[in-house]
């Protein structure tokens, strides 16, 4: 039989009282692509680490190709490459100088050069040695990062959610690359939360439910239903409601919206939209199109150059956002609620327990010189309750908890705001598919309301199922308008990478 690349025996890790890992027994081998499945917190990361060398397990053993690895050197002799989510580049170096950096004493850049492009024609790369990392696309990026763990040697590659900021396009050529790399022998590891994604590429599926290796399963042999049941413990259902809009009218207009950044960088040019109230408007484009700060723009947090937004009321009247500070659009009952991309930057404060989180939102609502506590300490508990936050009690600092479950306690705040208008930005990035679902009910939940709902996403699939519209940008402008009823991913993906003239 053959020896497996990766073989785990009884691995146990803790931190403190928490229990990571516990007594987990996995095997992975040449030549196949394991997808790595669990809830957020269940210890897929965890897992990840120690075999990358960066953790050392509390207890049981880590064989690679029958040899024991105990540090991040035995990781790197033995072969073993970690891409992870958040690229470990410089910017300002070019992509060659990035694949040998820490490597070499003297750098050859034609030698280097020469083996890269050997790599690129291998596996079906394509990579310019010579480009700045600051001049690339974030498929690029992910490229580099790859072609440098091929480089050093590796040939088992842990990737976690390779594919969280890609085109449908972009994701296809990745899936070409991984095949061609398992053709060739080597053993590669997934962690997504992208099911579809699982059916396409994986050839095995390992399971993990808090903390416990709960088993294997032939890709081709299982389904999304029956793998999101084994990673949740429950029956769950899988199906993204569309309620029809209830007499939508015009609730936020965007007019000509020009927004350049303090390096004097257009960021959006001349932007123009209409969200309508109990609609779901998704907006779709590569990471830097401009979503963030057309977000920003609206919540009064990001200089406008040029252009209008306006509040609609429900008798009709417009009320002028742009230049009010974002206290004065909430004294004026505009209720934006919002979820920025950045969680820990922008949403919540990290040393903060969930309590004093909360109370962010709320601490001007008092109505004597003392802050209300009473009121965020119960909100806390319900989003914990409601959507199974794992933390040790609503006192704990987030900085402790998962990232998984410090998004759910950055939505669940928001939403609770009962908002006119809710604007989300990548409200489900990092959750298991059990807990965004429970994400997309609660919006939709906002739309039976009749709230007007901004939605950015990454996962083109997922938007073109909750949504009712998709606005797509592309370097900053509008490229075109869709109706998620009458179109498809890859429709979609094509405006996102050219300006095109798409209309709902």
């Amino acid at each position: 039989m053959a020896v497996p690349a990766i073989e785990l025996r009884n691995i146990t890790k803790t931190f403190g009282s928490v229990v990571a890992n516990d007594n987990v027994s996995l095997s992975v081998y040449r030549g196949e692509i394991l997808a790595l499945l669990g809830e957020n917190g269940s210890g897929k990361t965890t897992l990840m680490n120690m075999i990358s060398g960066i953790y050392h397990q509390d207890s049981g053993e880590i064989f690679i190709d029958g040899k024991d690895i105990n540090s991040p050197k035995d990781a790197f002799d033995y072969k073993i490459g970690m891409i992870h989510q958040h690229f470990k580049l410089v910017d300002v170096f070019t992509a060659a100088e990035n694949i040998v950096l820490g490597i070499r004493k003297t750098l050859d850049l034609a030698g280097t050069k020469k083996k890269i492009q050997e790599i690129c024609r291998k596996y079906g790369f394509e990579v310019n040695p010579d480009q700045k990392i600051y001049d690339m696309t974030v498929s690029q990026k992910q490229t580099v990062e790859i072609v440098k763990v091929l480089y050093r040697g590796a040939d088992i590659l842990i990737l976690d959610e390779p594919t969280a900021v890609l085109t449908p396009q972009e994701t296809d050529r990745l899936f070409a690359v991984l095949r061609n790399m398992r053709n060739d022998g080597k053993a590669i590891v997934i962690i997504t939360h992208k099911m579809h994604e699982v059916e396409a590429l994986s050839d095995r599926v390992a399971v993990l439910r808090k903390g416990q290796f709960i088993g294997t399963l032939k890709t081709s042999e299982t389904d999304a239903q029956e793998m999101t049941n084994m990673m949740v413990g429950h029956q769950v259902s899988l199906n993204i409601e569309r309620p029809e809009p209830l007499d939508p009218k015009p609730r936020l207009v965007v007019e000509n919206l020009t927004v350049v950044d303090q390096d004097g960088i257009k960021k959006l040019d001349n932007v123009s939209f209409t969200a309508n109230s109990g609609e779901i408007l998704g907006i779709a484009g590569i990471s830097g199109c401009g979503q963030k700060e057309l977000l920003e723009s609206i919540a009064g947090l990001q200089p406008v150059e040029s252009g209008n937004i306006y509040f609609i009321k429900n008798d009709g009247e417009r009320e002028q956002l742009i230049g009010l500070e974002p206290l004065k659009i909430k004294e004026l009952g505009v209720a934006l609620s919002f979820v920025p991309e950045d969680r820990l930057g922008m949403g919540l404060v990290a040393n903060m327990d969930l309590v004093d989180n909360m109370m962010l939102r709320s601490y001007t609502n008092g109505k004597s010189m003392f802050t209300d506590r009473k009121s965020p300490t119960k909100l806390a508990k319900q989003v914990v309750d409601f959507l199974e936050v794992i933390t040790p009690n609503v006192f704990t600092p987030v900085r402790k908890l998962s990232g998984g479950n410090v998004q759910k306690v950055l939505v669940g705040r928001e939403i609770s705001n009962a908002p006119t208008v809710l604007m989300t930005a990548y409200a489900t990035r990092g959750l298991d598919i059990n807990s965004s679902y429970t994400i997309y009910d609660m919006i939709n939940m906002q739309k039976d309301r009749q709230v007007a709902v901004l939605y950015v996403g990454e996962d083109l699939d997922v938007l073109l199922e909750l949504c009712d519209k998709v606005l797509v940008l592309c370097g900053g402008k509008v490229s075109g308008m869709v109706d998620c009823r009458n179109t498809d991913k890859h429709t979609v993906g094509a405006l996102m990478t050219r300006l095109g003239g798409v209309k709902a």
